[in-house]
């Protein structure tokens, strides 16, 4: 097992706190706000699509009667109230790391406060449980918003059911293909589309609350609470279904990072939540002014029924556009968190593609892309309708929101300083409403909910075992280790100088690196100029000019040389070197070769983790990046030396 000093010891790349920009895009208020509409609140904009439905249809159906409906719609109005506005988009944002949100931006916040606390590596732990959490939601959202929308063909014509299938899988591999080419132009046509998007669907929801006011009594908690007392077991069993209307909200905070809180903020509450309110008073509308029997027809897709007749086509239409956009969301996400895992030391090296010259955090991650298309299209396949999904959909989010509230309580204790009076019961009712979220969802795992617990237990032990291996690897190399002093000494006496310069990488800023060595045995020769490099990432998004370089003369023309980056920045050597001075003059890269040490793990007799885990690392170092790709070094000036290492 990963002890919590491993873990903690993993997320600590960085010596001591550095100053970072904030990373939020500079622009005016309203242009931020509707970019944050368009890419940020996708996926809780298209849970109206199946939430109130599945309430009512789900695995434990409930009653199409005035105390049901007004029931469940006083849920949805004060879970969106508490879990969203008040949780995330107003208390947990604050809680940001220079700009920056997510669980593990937030993680790499605290555990540089709490890193000697015994708890310390328990919050390590919970943020990486979040993150492996997160990849079995995003494998999830893609597939039962897709497939939601394009069932709505059904509604405008019964026929086309079989046809929902193909279209669906059809739209699915189109989008993942799309991510190789970036998202820049699309992305501008985002904001505009949802802003339709929404407007229409508040519009729809508000003629049904005209038409049938008296659903305006489920803004009052008592028609919660009545639910409650009537039904007991099974209101409380509802909740699984409830939550799904408040899905994507920890996006929004792992997106915060995009534009900032205050344009998000104003998207949220001047637009995004006012929509969907009316059309989730506007759907329960709809239900109770229907007989009996229109009542039973009508909540198989409530959604597509809103509309009259011949606007239904349209918005199909128009769904499945917005189910595009949040999917396309979700998948951005992956691809962020993984680059923050990666920075971090929770995943190995990955092939980073950037898709924007502008943009540094538009990114495509090819192994990440298909494999979400392969799981996301076997989902598909596999359940083959949006409400067998739905039993899979909310383990995931409830629990990253659980999670979310640990860590909440840890910022307002510890960093805020909140006084106990009034933290206390705040986070106490978090506890409560979160818990008892996720306690509902745990009922829907024979249902399909085994499936994000597994990706979930499978992410978790590749992040864990990567940063368990890494560590006990480093130390194995750190105690073979010579001094460098001693290093430079022997070396300018017993070795033939060369002209040029010859970096080195080295994970670690003490002894000197294998590469060096190995060159040495081998070659006997010195460059005149020797650089050992070493890349530390810190635990801020980003690190300023000024403070990314520290440089150590080591004498006899030997140089220690610290390059620091923010954990959202792409670590670029050959751009950062340009601006290196005081190290021996400048880097010509013509004159400057690159050596680096490429490690084999031999069988230990004393393993520092199980041999089924080290087999594990084995693999994922055997086909993590190379250093050359990541760290985008010339191909034609990099040398690759072996070591064997016993782990």
């Amino acid at each position: 097992m990963v002890t919590d000093n491993e873990l903690t010891a993993a997320a600590e790349n960085a010596d001591g706190e550095t100053a970072g920009a904030d990373g939020h895009k500079d622009g005016p208020m309203l242009k931020l706000a509707v970019g944050a509409i368009g890419i940020v609140f996708g996926d809780i904009g298209t849970s109206p699509l199946y939430a109130f439905r599945e309430t009512f249809t789900g695995h434990h159906k409930l009653a199409l009667d005035e105390l049901h409906i007004l029931g469940v719609v006083s849920l949805i109005f004060w879970s969106m109230t508490l879990v969203v506005a008040i949780q995330y988009v107003t208390i947990l944002m604050r809680a940001d790391n220079k700009g920056q949100g997510g669980s593990l931006a937030l993680v790499a916040l605290l555990s540089r406060m709490t890193s000697r606390a015994k708890y310390g590596g328990l919050i390590v732990l919970l943020g990486v449980f979040s993150t492996a959490l997160f990849y079995g939601d995003s494998m999830i959202t893609p597939a039962i918003s897709v497939l939601s929308a394009v069932e709505g063909l059904t509604v405008v014509e019964a026929g086309l059911a079989p046809l929902v299938l193909p279209i669906a899988v059809g739209l699915l591999i189109f989008l993942f293909f799309l991510q190789s080419r970036g998202t820049a132009k699309v992305g501008a046509l985002f904001g505009p589309v949802m802003i339709v998007y929404f407007t229409t669907i508040a519009s729809l929801g508000l003629i049904q609350i005209v038409q049938e006011p008296s659903i305006l009594r489920a803004l009052s908690p008592y028609y919660a609470v009545l639910f409650f007392i009537s039904d007991g077991w099974k209101a409380f069993l509802a909740l699984g279904s409830v939550v799904l209307a408040v899905t994507g909200s920890a996006a929004l905070f792992a997106d915060m990072g995009h534009f900032g809180r205050k344009p998000m903020r104003l998207s949220w509450f001047g637009f995004v939540m006012p929509a969907l309110l009316l059309n989730y008073f506007g759907q329960g509308a709809m239900i109770v002014g229907l007989d009996s029997a229109g009542a039973q027809e009508a909540i198989q897709n409530p959604f597509f029924l809103l509309a009259p007749e011949f606007l239904r086509l349209p918005l199909v239409f128009l769904a499945m556009v917005a189910t595009f956009i949040a999917s396309q969301a979700v998948i951005s996400g992956s691809f962020s968190i993984t680059h923050q895992a990666i920075q971090l030391g929770f995943i190995p090296r990955l092939s980073i593609k950037h898709t924007s010259a502008s943009e540094a955090g538009q990114i495509y991650i090819p192994v990440v892309n298909w494999a979400l298309m392969i799981a996301v299209i076997l989902l598909v396949l596999t359940f083959q309708s949006s409400s067998k999904l739905a039993s899979a959909y909310g383990i995931a989010v409830t629990g990253a929101m659980f999670i979310d509230t640990c860590l909440l309580a840890v910022v307002a204790i510890v960093l805020w300083k909140w006084k106990l009076w009034y933290a206390i019961p705040l986070l106490a009712l978090f506890f409560i409403v979160d818990g008892a979220y996720f306690i509902a969802n745990l009922t829907k795992v024979p249902d399909g909910g085994w499936f994000p617990l597994m990706i979930g237990a499978i992410a978790f032990t590749l992040l864990t075992t990567w940063a368990r291996g890494r560590k006990l690897m480093r130390e194995r190399m750190d105690e073979t280790g010579l001094p460098m002093e001693i290093f430079v000494k022997s070396a300018n006496n017993s070795a033939s100088r060369v002209p040029g310069t010859a970096i080195f990488l080295a994970s670690s800023t003490a002894g000197v690196p294998a590469a060096l060595l190995h060159n040495m045995k081998h070659n006997r020769i010195i460059h005149e100029r020797v650089v050992i490099l070493t890349v530390k990432i810190e635990e801020v998004p980003y690190v300023t000019d000024e403070e990314c370089q520290q440089i150590e003369g080591l004498g006899h023309g030997f140089y220690r040389l610290i390059l620091r980056y923010g954990f959202m920045q792409d670590p670029n050597i050959p751009e950062k070197l340009k601006a290196v001075e005081h190290c021996g003059g400048e880097f010509d890269m013509m004159q400057t070769s690159f050596f680096l040490s490429r490690q084999t793990l031999l069988a230990s007799k004393t393993p520092g983790m199980p041999l089924w885990r080290e087999k594990i690392f084995a693999w994922m170092l055997r086909n993590s990046a190379t250093a050359m790709e990541f760290f985008r070094l010339p191909t034609n000036r990099v040398v690759e030396l072996g070591s064997q290492v016993e782990i």
